[in-house]
């Protein structure tokens, strides 16, 4: 017979409805603590965003951007590492530089990888049903930018088709924030596996369903202003949003096992 230590999962706390708004000015005098890095952070966050964008409206597929757009909510939190890294700083007196945001040594771990891995899958997911839903929406390839947004916005078809992809997009993007929005913050501070911090982010939403639903909410109206700022807004976004997510992690699962 052989030893077996049972798996103990970390308390989950009850929080709010007025929580996330908490989150969110907590993130936001995060970031005035430490503008510089943040800044740099989001800036480079927002030009690789910008740039590929670029490169798709100009390679005749306009159409993946949108695709890509609600992909980027989907993988969005596995950027955020530097910025939990600077929440965990700050909560601890430290001032953070971007060398330690860009370089955190606790991300390199296979458990965050098997996380990223998770999230990639639902994102692959979501790029096949998209597809699907285009192609049962018409027969016809808009291949222009004009062509595109005017069969989304004029035809029944393709505002059946918008109406439907966002819904599809908003469920499978709730999955992965269910999945993620303890879970990544929570193996960068804990010796804990992907196990251990999906489930109890998965509790934690669960035992919080009206605020992490706000939550969630906001992140997605964020980043859309974000992202409709040609990705200007995304710079100040983005690091708010991150060092926000730090605080709900901090605020969900209390400190003490």
């Amino acid at each position: 017979m052989t030893d077996s230590t049972p798996i103990t999962l970390p308390d989950v706390a009850t929080i709010t409805i007025g929580a996330p708004l908490r989150w969110l000015s907590g993130g936001w005098r995060d970031f005035l603590a430490a503008p510089l890095p943040c800044l740099i952070y989001g800036l480079l966050l927002a030009g690789v965003s910008a740039g590929l964008t670029y490169l798709l409206y100009y390679g005749d597929a306009f159409n993946w951007i949108l695709v890509l757009a609600g992909g980027f909510l989907i993988v969005a939190p596995m950027f955020a590492m530097g910025l939990y890294e600077a929440g965990r700083q700050l909560e601890a007196g430290q001032k953070p530089s971007f060398k330690d945001m860009a370089l955190v040594k606790g991300a390199f771990r296979r458990d965050l990888a098997y996380l990223g891995l998770a999230l990639f899958l639902i994102y692959l997911m979501w790029t096949r049903i998209a597809q699907i839903v285009y192609a049962l929406s018409t027969h016809r390839l808009h291949k222009t930018p004009e062509a595109f947004l005017d069969f989304m916005l004029t035809d029944p078809a393709g505002q059946n088709m918008a109406m439907i992809g966002t819904l599809i997009g908003g469920v499978i993007a709730f999955l992965a924030f269910t999945l993620v929005a303890i879970s990544a913050p929570m193996m960068l501070d804990r010796k804990t596996d992907v196990f251990i911090a999906t489930v109890t982010s998965i509790r934690a939403v669960i035992k919080n369903t009206l605020p992490m639903l706000i939550w969630g909410l906001l992140i997605a109206l964020l980043m859309v202003i974000g992202i409709a700022t040609a990705f200007i807004g995304l710079i100040v976004i983005f690091p708010i949003i991150g060092l926000a997510s730090w605080r709900a992690y901090r605020e969900l699962v209390p400190t003490s096992p």
